[in-house]
C-alpha cells in the first residue's frame, strides 16, 4: 500500500489512472497569434442548469494558456472516427487546423472540427490550481453538433491509446 507521505505515491497514481478510460475531446482558440488546441481526455459534465463542463490542463503555456487565456472556446466531444485528428494534436509539431481534418472557423471565431460526436462552445466559469495542474469549470454557451447525430463510437483512451468504445453493453434503468 502506498500513502501520500511515500514517494512512490505519483507513480501509483499514474498506473491507476492508466487503466481508467476516458473519453478523448479536443479544445480549441483562437488567440491572437492564430489558433490553439489539444487533446483531453479530462472532460467531465459537472450541471445542466445551468449546463457546464469540466476539464483540466497540467500547463499554463503553448495550447493550454491559450485556452486558459480566450474569451471562448469549443470542446469537440470525438468518436472513434476522430481518431487521427485526436493524434495530431495529443503531439507537438503535429500538423493541426487542416481543411482536410475538417476544421473550419465558426462566426465567434473558434475552430470547429465538423464531423465530432459534439462539439460545444464555452467560456470559463471558474479555475482551481492544484499542483501543477488547472482545473477549469465552463459554461456550455451553445451545443453546435452532436444533439441530432447519428450514433458513434465514442473515442476513449487507456493505458496510453486511443480506443473506440465497443462491445457488450448493459443499460441501466
Amino acid at each position: 500500500m502506498t500513502t501520500a507521505n511515500d514517494p512512490a505515491i505519483g507513480d501509483a497514481f499514474k498506473e491507476a489512472f492508466r487503466h481508467h478510460p476516458a473519453g478523448v475531446a479536443i479544445i480549441t482558440a483562437t488567440t491572437p497569434d492564430g489558433p490553439v488546441g489539444l487533446t483531453a481526455s479530462s472532460v467531465s459534465s459537472v450541471s445542466v442548469d445551468p449546463p457546464a463542463l469540466s476539464f483540466s490542463v497540467t500547463r499554463a503555456t503553448g495550447s493550454a494558456g491559450g485556452i486558459l487565456g480566450a474569451d471562448s472556446y469549443v470542446v469537440h466531444l470525438l468518436h472513434s472516427g476522430n481518431v487521427d485528428v485526436a493524434r495530431s494534436f495529443a503531439v507537438s509539431g503535429a500538423e493541426r487546423f487542416t481543411a482536410a481534418q475538417g476544421w473550419s472557423g465558426l462566426d465567434t471565431g473558434e475552430p470547429h472540427l465538423a464531423g465530432a460526436a459534439a462539439a460545444l462552445r464555452c467560456r470559463t466559469m471558474h479555475r482551481y490550481s492544484v499542483g501543477g495542474s488547472t482545473i477549469v469549470v465552463a459554461e456550455v454557451l451553445e451545443v453546435l453538433d452532436g444533439h441530432d447525430a447519428a450514433p458513434h463510437r465514442p473515442l476513449v483512451y487507456r493505458n496510453r491509446e486511443f480506443h473506440g468504445l465497443d462491445g457488450e453493453r448493459t443499460r441501466l434503468d
